[in-house]
């Protein structure tokens, strides 16, 4: 009998059992006593049990990996600690897009460290008048003066149609929070001459590099 992975019943519960050495071992042995299979079919079968099984792990490896990494943690070509901290020191005004009045929610946190290490705070944010006291501004094309860094708290399908706003608008930076990475929209702004930072923090760049809390 086989199983719904083209696996034989016998050599999957063994599998289960032991491990996929000793099972394709064992129903190696069974088929040789079989008279109605050839020689060579029992190394045939292991052979195929095992390039099944190997492929079968080396998939949930993967999976495994993927779902493992923590956000922060992925590494992009050009973005290192000397383009962070570059930016983080070279730019002080910062138009952050989809900060919350819920005093809960991360990008709250990340606004009044920010501005009490001497950024300036513009929110973006239709659906609020104010935030930290500061007015808001229903997009991008609404803030005044040039921008700066683009601090990015949206949805990432959201996140090319902010990216070509923000290019369109003359800003120097595009700033991607924790799991926020669009490798396709940061190509184009890198084009455009911006720089880019995805799936960072910069409350705790900031406090990594400065000390911060």
């Amino acid at each position: 009998m086989i199983d719904e992975l083209g696996i034989p019943i016998s050599v999957a519960w063994d599998l289960q059992l032991s491990g996929p050495i000793e099972a394709c071992q064992g129903y190696a042995k069974r088929c040789a006593k079989m008279d109605e299979v050839e020689h060579n079919t029992p190394l045939l079968l292991i052979e195929g049990v095992m390039m099944t099984s190997t492929k079968n792990m080396a998939s949930k490896a993967t999976k495994s990996k993927t779902a493992e990494q923590r956000p922060g943690t992925a590494q992009f070509p050009g973005q290192d600690m000397n383009q962070i901290l570059g930016v983080l020191n070279k730019y002080k005004k910062v138009a952050m897009v989809g900060l919350s009045a819920n005093t809960n929610r991360p990008s709250y946190y990340t606004a009044t460290y920010l501005r009490d290490n001497g950024y300036k705070i513009t929110p973006v944010n239709p659906s609020y008048d104010e935030v930290m006291g500061l007015k808001s501004y229903a997009s991008l094309a609404d803030v005044p003066g040039p921008l700066e860094i683009v601090d990015i708290f949206r949805q990432p399908e959201e996140v090319p149609a902010l990216m070509n706003e923000a290019i369109r608008l003359g800003a120097k930076v595009i700033w991607l929070q924790l799991g926020m990475i669009h490798e396709k929209a940061a190509e184009k702004a890198k084009a455009a001459g911006l720089e880019v930072v995805m799936d960072r923090c910069m409350k705790i760049e900031h406090a990594r590099f400065h000390g911060g809390t």
